[in-house]
């Protein structure tokens, strides 16, 4: 081989070397674009840091949210939802997205009240085998205000839910929770 088709030999072999490079960061870059608008619009992975939802969830899962589920229809009475701190906690220093983790328990419209160990809707009691314990406080009647949610953590007397600081707007939520990825052997649906 002469000078001339070595030249050729590397200079053939530089393209190839390019060429494959360019392919790679191309697929890079549809991926974690892929990646970004399936977190931004679709699903979500969160962590549990606090045993307000005790025992359903423990500190250190983790799950999935669903973010597009509550475009078609609203949260209805139990599902875990995941939200954005309403005005009421940034105020007492919550950040903005510092999110949060409970049960939707009253929807607009509907009377809630806590006596006696247990939650009542529309006068009537909820029940309730996911919780800690029973609630250990009075709360209310009060009616849902439209737009609005009355969420608990299912550990009912170490949580800072609604009957702490109000009812939650529905565009703070960001999703539902539904699926707990981690630990392992505790993978599966959320209820």
């Amino acid at each position: 081989m002469d000078y001339h088709e070595k030249d050729l030999a590397d200079s053939s072999f530089g393209w190839r070397v390019w060429r494959q490079i360019r392919e790679n960061l191309a697929i890079l870059a549809i991926a974690l674009t892929l990646a970004l608008l399936l977190r931004t619009f679709v699903a979500e992975p969160r962590y549990i840091p606090s045993d307000s939802m005790l025992p359903t969830l423990q500190v250190g899962d983790r799950l999935v949210v669903d973010k597009i589920g509550y475009r078609f229809h609203p949260p209805t009475t139990g599902d875990i939802v995941v939200f954005d701190p309403p005005p009421q906690l940034q105020i007492q220093g919550y950040a903005k997205d510092q999110a949060f983790i409970k049960r939707t328990i009253g929807q607009p419209g509907q009377l809630v009240t806590i006596a006696n160990g247990k939650v009542y809707l529309d006068r009537q009691p909820l029940q309730e085998d996911y919780i800690a314990e029973p609630p250990a406080y009075e709360w209310g009647p009060r009616t849902v205000p439209q737009g609005e949610l009355f969420v608990m953590g299912d550990n009912r007397n170490n949580s800072n839910d609604s009957h702490i600081w109000g009812f939650l707007p529905q565009e703070n939520i960001i999703g539902r929770a539904f699926f707990r990825f981690w630990p392992l052997k505790r993978i599966g649906f959320v209820k």
